[in-house]
């Protein structure tokens, strides 16, 4: 019964929020339903002695709290900045974030307030000024809405709302700026951003050409500087996810770690362990400690863990829990942050799919754990394919042998790449040979891309696939999966 409950509390909560995403719901009708499910929670638990009864109230009770707590955040943009809207402003802020850097262009958050109120603006500028997180600044253009558009696969991407789950309402294209004081920021993220930017220099020292930008991408979730061509190239050949910020990536080199580590150590499993999680914690602490790292971070510790025990179901509770933490903390995430969906369910995949589909792999030599990332690999991308196709509307014909031949190298690829950041810090001549050896990796692995990203046909595009198809697909895996224990969660 208490697992029933507990799963009940979690899917009651995050329809809640799935809802109040879609659905501007009238709190007074809320309110109603909450005061009459404590009654029959009451009545179920106290007199009719009734399971069902307890867990269907238990259920409405937690999905008007999600749409509760969803409501929280969903408030009404500030009406001194709204007064302003199209016009030319004068205001003062301090950059919250490292500045994105894109093809053109280079991007800031900047946190402003005016009468009390505060908010956080995305400014567009030119990318030859040098900004820093923490640096207080005084901008002068025209304040605008940010607003949905559509991609080169024909998807309208919400834009209001992918801005808005990082409480940016309103942005500025190259306005004058001038920078008032530095150093404003939290300290320990300034030192974090700092440590990040200087790995960066000594990899680029070391690396050069597309190869840096793909080792960047891989070690640190830095793809914003790619060109519209090579990032075209990842996607089109299905390989968008290995630069992308997401536990993912970090899972496949911590197990990696972890039973390398296993192997050559006397209290084998153990210290194993430790050194895939200290991994994850390197990796968090070199992107800067943001909160999509930590994200991705918590994930894959989970997914490491529960390779590591085989107590998947017992994992699965703290994955679903620290998902409903994670939305409870911000409820935009559930539907507007496709990095913490990507994560979440290739995480999941990593858990469940991955042991089913292993013995498929039986034929694949295990040096190095090859069988073992190709495994994980094809489970993670089984499962994230449908999400992908209907959230970018792409399908690539060669997505799992580009994959495949690229996927088993990413590791040592970027264990590479960290240890040619690192010694560069102590000794910057003897990284160039490692980043040579790291440079040959990488640009084999472009060199699949570019070959499968060049084939007619290599990819289409599904600008209008189904939400419903893509949930019944989805409803199908659980099933699969889970099927026994959902029969059993509904005989009470």
């Amino acid at each position: 019964m208490k697992d029933r409950v507990f799963y009940t509390i979690c899917f009651g909560f995050l329809l809640g929020v799935l809802l109040r995403s879609f659905v501007l719901v009238d709190l007074y009708l809320v309110i109603l339903l909450v005061v009459i499910t404590v009654a029959l929670f009451l009545f179920f638990t106290l007199i009719s002695k009734n399971n069902w009864g307890i867990l269907i109230s238990i259920f409405i009770f937690t999905f008007c709290l999600g749409i509760f707590r969803f409501n929280m955040v969903d408030v009404p943009n500030p009406e001194i900045f709204e007064s302003q809207i199209s016009q030319k402003v004068v205001i003062s802020g301090v950059i919250m974030d490292e500045p994105s850097l894109k093809e053109n262009n280079q991007q800031l958050t900047v946190e402003v307030a005016l009468q009390g109120l505060a908010t956080k603006i995305l400014l567009s500028t030119d990318l030859d000024a040098d900004y820093k997180y923490g640096d207080e600044i005084n901008f002068e253009g025209i304040l605008k809405k940010p607003e949905n558009f559509i991609t080169d696969q024909g998807k309208e991407f919400d834009y209001v709302n992918y801005l808005r789950k990082d409480g940016i309402l309103y942005v500025m294209s190259y306005p004058k700026i001038k920078v008032i004081s530095q150093e404003n920021g939290n300290l320990v993220q300034n030192i974090l951003f700092s440590v990040k930017e200087k790995f960066l220099e000594k990899i680029n020292f070391a690396i050069t050409g597309s190869e840096s930008l793909l080792m960047g991408g891989l070690i640190l979730g830095e793809k914003s500087s790619f060109d519209q061509t090579l990032r075209q190239s990842f996607i089109n050949t299905g390989t968008i996810h290995i630069v992308a910020l997401s536990g993912y990536n970090i899972t496949i080199v911590a197990e990696w770690l972890m039973k390398l580590f296993a192997q050559i150590s006397i209290a084998s499993k153990n210290f194993g362990i430790g050194m895939g999680i200290f991994a994850i914690i390197l990796f968090i602490l070199m992107t800067g400690g943001g909160s999509t790292a930590i994200r991705a971070g918590i994930m894959a510790t989970l997914a490491l863990v529960a390779r590591a025990t085989g107590r998947n179901y017992d994992v699965a509770r703290a994955l679903i829990l620290a998902g409903i933490f994670m939305i409870l903390l911000n409820p935009f995430l559930l539907v507007y942050d496709v990095s913490f969906q990507l994560s979440f369910l290739a995480t999941f995949a990593v858990i469940f799919l991955a042991p089913r589909i292993e013995k498929y792999f039986l034929w694949v030599p295990d040096y190095f754990k090859l069988r073992d990332i190709i495994s994980v690999t094809c489970a993670a991308y089984i499962f994230v394919f449908p999400f992908i196709l209907y959230k970018m509307g792409n399908f690539s014909l060669v997505a799992l042998p580009a994959n495949v031949l690229i996927l088993p190298f990413i590791p040592f690829t970027m264990m590479l790449g960290f240890l040619t950041g690192f010694v560069s810090f102590f000794w910057q001549i003897l990284a160039i040979p490692i980043g040579y050896i790291s440079y040959l990796f990488l640009h084999y692995e472009l060199g699949v891309i570019s070959f499968f990203s060049q084939l007619p046909f290599s990819s289409f595009t599904f600008p209008n696939f189904s939400l419903l198809l893509t949930i019944a697909i989805y409803v199908y895996f659980i099933y699969k999966l889970f099927g026994k224990i959902i029969r059993e969660f509904f005989t009470l």
